[in-house]
């Protein structure tokens, strides 16, 4: 049988079961039991095993950490990675996050895009190569993570105890095939506080990985129609109510994942660059000042002294995630993707010669390296035939932002699941996959396992 053909024969089961999946809420929590991120991932993870295990492959829960679903025989394997956490969906849907409904032939919620629909795509995939008796003379695993959005201890933890694909890709960014991942940098920067200040809290965000779309902050003897005046004047959404002698402000943006920020509306900057309109002099003063002349509303990290761009995949991207300060410190963390060709201490240097002299630390939580694989490399010459004869489209190989598990191996990619021109909706409200694009999707990674097959 075709390809192509089972898979539109399964493509209700593939709708059912990308609802089903979008319906847990996979978000990180603590530890809990025998479930090191949470009842939700864990009960996704299940649910994926089970899914896997119905199909008749070979199935290993790994400690709750990883899972994985096999097929096929021999020493090589082609690996599929892909994640099931989920971010936190945040404000304002249109349909419920977690409800898995269908408008307008598109499936909302979140993960629908990142990562569970490529998930399902790629399990039922799996299942057309097992149903067309294509001679499986290597395996195909596909890789359950469990933690990608927040430390990636999950897949390490598969790393260190199982077996590695031979080649792998990961349906996590962009159509066509990703030759270039940036870099990517965390850290915070901090400012000690240590008198009072007019302004006593500002806190926004979810994490260093997204654009926020919420911040807020409360101050003192705040005239509230100065902030409906500026919202008005400048089109930002604002709102504020008073709580005893304290005025709380807030500032509402658009959610975006933090390796294209100019995708969506930062709502903690927008509150910086207004809190500096009010003049103040103390020591939280002079940080919102620091915050308004070195980051503002800017993506590329020019002001902050690393503005640096390379012909390989283009320029710095710095976003601002989280901002927190109640007490002594104000403590803003920052997600930084920097391009292929640089060291992460010429991204550091170009910071602190900035930051040092207003008296901000920079403290790194967290580091990936970028990674560059030539365009005439195998696994993507293999991989652009594929898209290239089943979409017409002729383009080259791209490098991204993003930071996907084909940097936890060696000889593995990202490959969709975005087609070009697509919307990016990845961490952002109203999150959908089309059902058109998902079965467009899983003909194309049937198809290329074929081809990896050979």
């Amino acid at each position: 049988m075709r390809l192509d053909e089972r898979i539109t024969d399964l493509k209700e089961d593939i709708i059912k079961s990308t609802q089903e999946i979008i319906r847990i809420k996979s978000v990180k929590e603590d530890f809990e039991g025998h479930m090191p991120f949470g009842k939700g991932v864990n009960d996704c993870l299940n649910y994926a095993l089970n899914l896997c295990d119905g199909f008749g492959f070979k199935t290993k829960n790994v400690d709750n950490y990883a899972g994985y679903g096999e097929i096929g025989e021999g020493s090589e394997m082609i690996g599929i990675l892909v994640h099931l956490d989920v971010v936190p969906e945040g404000d304002n849907w249109t349909y419920g996050p977690y409800e898995g409904e269908i408008h307008d032939e598109k499936i909302y919620g979140r993960g629908t895009i990142d990562d569970k629909g490529p998930a399902i795509s790629a399990i039922y995939a799996m299942k057309a190569i097992k149903d067309s008796g294509i001679l499986l003379n290597k395996r195909i695993r596909i890789i359950f993570g469990t933690d990608e959005e927040s430390g990636w201890e999950g897949i390490n933890y598969y790393l260190e105890r199982e077996e590695v694909p031979t080649m792998a890709f990961t349906p996590d960014a962009d159509f066509p095939a990703i030759h270039g991942e940036k870099g990517i940098l965390m850290f915070d920067l901090v400012k000690k506080i240590n008198k009072e200040s007019r302004v006593i809290k500002i806190k926004g965000g979810n994490r260093p990985n997204m654009v926020s779309d919420y911040a807020q902050a409360h101050i003192k003897d705040f005239d509230l129609s100065l902030l409906y005046e500026y919202g008005k004047n400048n089109s930002i959404k604002v709102d504020g109510e008073k709580e005893g002698d304290t005025t709380i402000i807030k500032f509402y943006g658009v959610s975006a994942h933090g390796s294209l920020p100019e995708s969506g509306d930062n709502a903690i900057s927008k509150l910086m660059v207004f809190l500096d309109t009010l003049n103040m002099d103390d020591e939280v003063g002079k940080f919102i000042r620091f915050y308004k002349e070195k980051i503002g509303m800017e993506y590329y990290g020019q002001s902050i002294g690393c503005g640096f761009e390379d012909k390989e995949s283009g320029k710095l991207i710095f976003n601002v995630g989280v901002i927190d300060f109640s007490g002594d410190e104000i403590k803003v963390a920052v997600n930084v993707r920097y391009p292929v060709t640089y060291e992460k201490d010429a991204i550091y240097d170009g910071i602190k010669s900035v930051t040092d002299s207003d008296g901000v630390k920079v403290v790194e939580t967290d580091y990936m390296g970028p990674i560059y694989m030539p365009k005439d490399h195998p696994l993507i010459e293999r991989l652009m035939k594929v898209y290239r004869e089943e979409t017409g489209d002729n383009r080259e190989p791209i490098t991204i932002g993003g930071g996907t598990y084909a940097r936890s191996m060696e000889n593995a990619v990202a490959f969709g699941p975005l087609f070009p021109g697509q919307e990016e909706l990845a961490h952002q409200k109203d999150e959908y996959i089309g059902i058109d694009h998902l079965m467009k999707m899983t003909i194309i990674y049937a198809k290329a396992l074929r081809e990896l097959l050979k």
